[in-house]
């Protein structure tokens, strides 16, 4: 976890998760957000996105090769296996559920994870170019009102 003080398009107390706009099943992701969090406690950012980039060079992470899900809450940024488990402790039933994963050694939960991660365009397909959000998501991401 990287703590840091103001945050680029951050307002205090929101959450972000940012995500790979050109990753299939990053956006396949996001869209599973959208559905279902229904309290709206995150914004969503492609990491190729000028918000995107601000904050992953806030957080010192590079701009030009993204290997995981990173999601900013309390100020915090968190990855991998971790960020994974804190989106579904926010979403509640039965989302929560898959919380119980979360007593297996972190190593392990972030070796699996980085083994999707590693391989996600090969399993799951690349777009082209970031996809555009639907009207319907409006203000769900940064730089969206």
């Amino acid at each position: 976890m990287k703590a840091a003080d103001k945050i680029p398009h951050l307002r205090d107390g929101e959450n972000l998760i940012l995500f790979d706009g050109v990753c299939k099943l990053c956006n396949a992701w996001s869209n599973f957000i959208i559905q279902h969090d229904h309290r709206r406690r995150f914004r969503l950012a492609s990491v190729q996105s000028p918000e995107g980039q601000a904050i992953l060079a806030h957080f010192a992470y590079p701009t030009d090769y993204f290997d995981t899900m990173l999601v900013v809450r309390a100020g915090a940024c968190l990855e991998k296996s971790e960020a994974f488990f804190a989106v579904m402790r926010e979403l509640g039933f039965p989302w929560k559920a898959a919380c119980v994963f979360s007593v297996l050694p972190t190593p392990f939960r972030n070796w699996l994870y980085d083994r999707i991660a590693l391989n996600r365009y090969a399993l799951f397909g690349k777009y082209d170019y970031c996809a555009l959000p639907h009207p319907d998501h409006a203000g769900r991401y940064l730089g969206s009102s």
